[in-house]
């Protein structure tokens, strides 16, 4: 598949006759061939996606954190399985989840880079968040990150970090959100100077209202098992592409690559 993995999904829900509360998930594999090469991103990707039919009752920030919640007790819930299997594994999740907004972040830490604003926030105890509204210009004129305008409600999403010990950094484990419905698609198209996407097949069926109200997200495989067992590389837990410096830096600090 070349084309957006959460386009495909939503169309699926139609197709396939989903009703509200019920979904689907995938196992996607995918390469990133542009990807910025560090111990936390890889050309190959693995991730979980999941979508499901919501209502419109379901577009709310209640719902939505109500969701984070569950995700992050499944992903604690797992973590606690794991530590019974093997007692060596000494990693240990927070399932008391800390909501904020871009906007606050911002506020609290106007002077550091978004990343540094995540790891500052949940260096003062937050050891779980669900960072809400990416995709929005700030106070400042700039965006924390960037989201396609045809994919999550701005309002609506927001990724899940988990503090990672070992690496001492706010740890990004899951982008997810409610989707865009006809409103939030025309707002957020004009937005962002893409009025001429009105005219794609799938924008048209969305502003038609001929697709069903959603909400989604991806869970990355490899992420998770770094978290879980404390790898310091990506490279660890799955086999990818890494140039030589990479592979003579890991070797030198006994880090084995895959």
């Amino acid at each position: 598949m070349v084309h957006s993995l959460a386009k495909w999904k939503r169309l699926a829900l139609k197709r396939y006759g989903f009703y509200p509360g019920n979904g689907l998930y995938t196992d996607m594999n995918a390469i990133r061939r542009d990807e910025s090469l560090d111990n936390i991103h890889s050309v190959y990707v693995d991730q979980w996606d999941w979508e499901k039919v919501i209502t419109r009752a379901d577009r709310n920030v209640d719902f939505l954190q109500y969701t984070v919640r569950s995700i992050v007790g499944a992903v604690c819930d797992t973590c606690d399985a794991l530590r019974r299997a093997f007692p060596q594994v000494k990693i240990r999740l927070d399932r008391e989840v800390s909501f904020i907004t871009t906007q606050e972040l911002e506020d609290m830490y106007p002077h550091l880079t978004p990343g540094e604003r995540e790891t500052a926030y949940m260096r003062e105890g937050h050891r779980t968040v669900f960072l809400m509204q990416i995709g929005k210009t700030l106070s400042s004129g700039k965006k924390h990150d960037g989201r396609a305008p045809d994919y999550d409600d701005w309002e609506l999403n927001g990724d899940i970090l988990m503090w990672n010990d070992v690496l001492g950094r706010a740890f990004e484990i899951s982008s997810m959100g409610i989707r865009v419905d006809r409103e939030s698609l025309e707002r957020q198209l004009a937005l962002s100077g893409c009025e001429e996407r009105r005219e794609l097949p799938f924008h048209k069926m969305l502003l038609n209202n001929e697709l069903p109200l959603t909400m989604g997200g991806g869970i990355g495989q490899s992420r998770l098992c770094m978290l879980m067992i404390g790898c310091c590389h990506i490279g660890e837990v799955q086999v990818s592409l890494w140039d030589q410096e990479t592979l003579d830096t890991c070797e030198a600090a006994g880090v084995q690559l895959l």
